[in-house]
């Protein structure tokens, strides 16, 4: 195809529509280069429908699982604690770990949720005889429904967060159900400089910082090496 100057179709389409105002329209026309127009072509259209052809593999880490600290979830649906007559493994209830097994579950998130944004994660490593506990601000939530429910619960680890299922527990419950670890970091009450931490305490090889030796302390040398990290809770507020 010829290329024309723009100088060129300018004048071409001055002329023409000069010609147009004065009813000359087939001579105007004349005027512009052929080659001004393009005639559309004819395109062959189709769907082609192949039911037994391979796209592409989802990944199973987009479909996983959530734990947080409400009500029964955690206390003691997940943790029963070594000493319970309910079967463990390790505290962790093996009823739980046997099904999130068969269901080959993918990726789980922790520790929240909402009680992710009030959570530090230093209360839930160390000896557990020395974990602090805290008052669980989400379980007298009133403007949710099964939270009412969670405030009428009677004093116990339901109600007031003791600090026994933490960052060394839960890496644990996710070896033993073959699932990766996802770790929603607090950044609502707490400052980025503890999200890093956290991310040292999980992953640094130990003996080279004191975080990591922490962790190893705890029963636990090698790095978790968790992947994923959730900055802040849901991305509308709460440090997302």
């Amino acid at each position: 195809m010829k290329a024309i100057r723009p100088r060129e179709f300018l004048g071409a389409a001055a002329t023409g529509g000069a010609a147009l105002m004065t009813g000359a329209r087939s001579s105007a026309l004349n005027l512009i280069p052929h080659y001004a127009f393009s005639a559309p072509q004819a395109e062959d259209s189709r769907i082609e429908i192949l039911l037994n052809e391979k796209i592409g593999q989802i990944s199973p880490d987009i479909y996983g699982h959530f734990v947080e600290h409400l009500g029964g979830v955690v206390y003691d649906g997940i943790w029963v604690g070594e000493d319970s007559k309910v079967p463990n493994v390790g505290g962790i209830r093996k009823e739980l770990i046997d099904h999130m097994r068969r269901i080959k579950a993918s990726v789980v998130r922790w520790p929240g949720g909402c009680f992710a944004d009030s959570y530090n994660w230093h209360d839930g490593v160390g000896p557990r005889k020395d974990r602090p506990r805290r008052t669980n601000f989400w379980v007298d939530n009133r403007g949710n429904r099964a939270s009412q429910a969670y405030a009428n619960l009677n004093t116990g680890p339901q109600k007031y967060e003791p600090n026994w299922f933490g960052t060394n527990e839960f890496m644990r419950f996710c070896k033993l159900t073959g699932m990766k670890p996802y770790i929603a970091a607090n950044l609502r009450s707490l400052p980025a400089k503890d999200f890093y931490e956290w991310i040292e305490y999980c992953n640094a090889p130990a003996g080279e910082t004191t975080f990591s030796d922490m962790r190893a302390a705890a029963g636990d040398r090698e790095p978790f090496n968790v992947e994923f990290w959730g900055i802040g809770n849901e991305s509308w507020g709460c440090g997302g």
